[in-house]
């Protein structure tokens, strides 16, 4: 996509939808000898998060996995709006549009994989971490330079609010 719409596009969200597994994690899946699974993610993705949310712009993650890791990642993010467990991915961003008030093209969407097309063909942008599918890949507004789990969702954020001329910094007051 052109720089120029790219940026205007980006000018209008009010909503960025995540992807957890290969977006803000690296997709790898960790277990413990017990069997207990553990998930990696990025301390600066959950910076660009809460620098998204000090601009007033809504964060969400829609996932197919129905983890209490990725609950308990959401709640220290203070991010709302969570749907675990999604087999349709396509109604539920539908969904969240209408809930929230907030039209499509006024969503952006990060995520890596096939199960990522349905919303990918929704969203108002749409953008992908550099190890991502293909599919996904061919589909993306924006391809990012960073992998999932390691920054892709930071460069995304500072992407929206770059062109939004919103806050980049967290104020001292909120230290």
């Amino acid at each position: 996509m052109e720089e120029q719409i790219l940026k205007e596009k980006l000018q209008a969200i009010e909503l960025l939808v995540m992807d957890v597994d290969g977006t803000l994690t690296d997709g790898a899946m960790y277990f413990s000898a017990e069997g207990e699974e553990m998930k990696r993610f990025s301390t600066r993705d959950g910076m660009g998060i809460n620098l998204l949310q000090l601009s007033g712009i809504e964060t969400a993650i829609m996932t197919s996995e129905s983890s209490p890791i990725v609950t308990a990642r959401a709640k220290k993010l203070k991010i709302n709006h969570v749907i675990l467990g999604s087999k349709n991915k396509y109604r539920a961003l539908l969904e969240l549009s209408e809930n929230l008030g907030i039209p499509l093209r006024k969503i952006a969407y990060i995520g890596d994989d096939v199960n990522d097309i349905p919303p990918f063909k929704l969203a108002g942008v749409k953008a992908c971490p550099s190890d991502s599918v293909i599919q996904i890949k061919e589909l993306a507004d924006y391809i990012c330079l960073a992998t999932g789990g390691n920054g892709a969702v930071r460069e995304f954020a500072d992407m929206i609010l770059k062109a939004q001329n919103k806050l980049q910094t967290v104020p001292e007051d909120n230290w």
